[in-house]
């Protein structure tokens, strides 16, 4: 519950002491790795590591919340995954629509913004149904933006926001003097948020995996060997405490 973390805030921050909250991170993304392999280590069916899985993101958004973070983007379907087994996939689309109906009106309260990056229109009509519904209820909030990646794939991103570019220009709203950066990073799909400041990715993969491809230019990153399921908020902790000692100089010297 979300009254949990509330009420133990000052402990669970206190398990790092050494954490500046003047300093949270902006923009957390995070690759979320290792239910399978969480699930295979148990003798458990792989959909098991996924549920357990859903557990680790409720503690982490709530975390999260908490600490002030303004944006925390989960890497939850790739456009890769489609290539899974139907009865894991359709275990994946069930847990999304679960999840959003047993969490939405806690997210609500604690002034969280629903939001997805990605082709949802290539989902199950179910899990359609399931965003808009919690797109709509929770637009107004002022709280953490929580991105779910979705039928999602960097090198896809970017060839959609080249698509519109060039529809664009053809439609003589954009000249070639126009296109830089900016103007590009505007069509991603996470047009008009900033780039995250870090990207987490547990159970010892040391790969991107077709993630933020355009965004993490200048991204810190923090691996480790924790399966997801096992994610903890101290685990969080450490990621942030370790970015916050890193000398970020973007390609400048100081």
């Amino acid at each position: 519950m979300w009254s949990f973390f509330k009420n133990n805030h000052k402990e669970k921050i206190d398990i790092n002491a050494n954490i500046d909250l003047e300093r949270i991170p902006k923009h957390i993304a995070i690759i979320m790795d290792g239910n399978g392999r969480w699930a295979k280590e148990r003798r458990l069916p792989r959909t098991m590591g996924h549920r357990q899985g859903v557990i680790a993101i409720k503690r982490i958004v709530k975390e999260c919340s908490q600490l002030g973070v303004k944006y925390l983007t989960l890497y939850a379907f790739s456009t890769e995954n489609w290539k899974r087994s139907q009865e894991e996939v359709s275990a994946l689309m069930n847990l999304l629509v679960e999840f959003l109906i047993s969490e939405i009106n806690e997210l609500h309260k604690n002034g969280v913004v629903v939001n997805s990056i990605g082709n949802i229109s290539g989902l199950p009509e179910k899990c359609q149904e399931q965003l808009k519904a919690s797109f709509e209820r929770t637009k107004n909030n002022k709280g953490l933006v929580l991105n779910l990646a979705l039928n999602y794939g960097g090198r896809d991103e970017i060839v959609n926001a080249v698509k519109k570019l060039v529809t664009k220009v053809d439609a003589g709203e954009l000249t070639e003097e126009d296109i830089n950066e900016d103007v590009l990073s505007r069509l991603m799909y996470t047009g008009g948020m900033p780039d995250p400041d870090l990207i987490i990715r547990p159970s010892g993969e040391q790969r991107l995996s077709n993630f933020l491809l355009w965004q993490c230019a200048y991204s810190e990153f923090w691996y480790s060997n924790i399966k997801w399921p096992d994610f903890s908020v101290e685990d969080l902790h450490n990621a942030i405490y370790d970015f916050q000692n890193r000398d970020r100089r973007f390609g400048a010297v100081k």
